[in-house]
């Protein structure tokens, strides 16, 4: 039988208070351990997840810009002015730098992949001077400070017979298979609604229209693209399995200066 007078009695209410000080004290040493697994829980998820997606998102190659021993030029006959690329210091490490004054040429990177099973292209580059001039639909503004082009192999085994025709043609005056086509991720200073634009040269090179104006000239921009959907979407139609890289800064066509970086490029999935 419970004595409600005990409650104010303070003799007997010191054992009272001891055993609710006590109950208090657990309930708080329950709530914080329950904070604790509740803690823990969420990293082991985020870590998991953080793990699925480094799995998911494998990386092929990542080229630094360390040297250019990987990366060979590329001129064109009727452009007798080419571009420069050099590596600058930036930091504790170098970037690419690539530079035109009225002039085009691209280095070419050597090793391929399978765009198939390495889908995903990621880099980071800045533009510091470049042109406006021009509609870049028409072949008199077709510059860019910098593309990042993504080089398709031609395939006999897939090809019609006008196209080996032709392609074996171009490889007898130049000793080897022209690209099949190319997507050129990049920056423009026109002001186009388009993210493709077919390119005013040929209907197998489409570009892919990342940024544009000068909003962020002079700032790192990190790229992240998935080469194989924006094939599809440019072309209708499925690429061929073997793709290559290239770099290109070209104002000829404006006669116009353009000074770009490039700090990383990589391939993966």
């Amino acid at each position: 039988m419970v004595d409600y007078y005990d409650i104010f009695n303070p003799r007997k209410n010191i054992k009272k208070k001891q055993l609710q000080d006590t109950f208090e004290f657990n309930t708080s040493r329950g709530v914080l351990m329950r904070r604790r697994i509740t803690f823990i829980a969420l990293l082991l998820v985020i870590f998991a997840g953080t793990t699925v997606l480094w799995a998911q998102q494998k990386i092929l190659f990542r080229e630094n810009f360390d040297t250019l021993a990987g990366w060979e030029t590329l001129t064109f006959p009727k452009i007798k002015t080419h571009s420069t690329y050099t590596l600058v210091p930036e930091g504790s490490k170098f970037v690419l730098k690539a530079e035109s004054h009225a002039s085009a040429s691209a280095i070419v990177y050597r090793r391929t992949f399978n765009i198939y099973e390495n889908p995903r292209l990621r880099w980071r580059w800045k533009v510091e001077q470049f042109s406006d001039r021009g509609n870049p639909k028409e072949k008199a503004g077709d510059d860019y400070p910098l593309r990042v082009y993504v080089i398709f192999q031609y395939d006999p085994a897939q090809a019609s017979l006008g196209e080996r025709l032709l392609y074996n043609a171009t490889k007898t005056i130049y000793g080897k298979y022209p690209p099949h086509s190319s997507l050129n991720y990049v920056w423009t200073g026109a002001s186009i609604p388009e993210r493709f634009i077919v390119s005013p040269y040929t209907d197998k090179a489409y570009m892919v229209i990342l940024e544009k104006g000068r909003q962020r000239v002079g700032r790192w921009v990190e790229e992240s693209v998935n080469v194989l959907d924006d094939y599809r979407q440019a072309f209708g139609k499925e690429p061929p399995p073997t793709a290559g890289l290239a770099v290109m800064s070209d104002t000829d066509n404006t006669g116009a200066s353009a000074v770009a970086y490039l700090d990383f490029i990589e391939a993966g999935r």
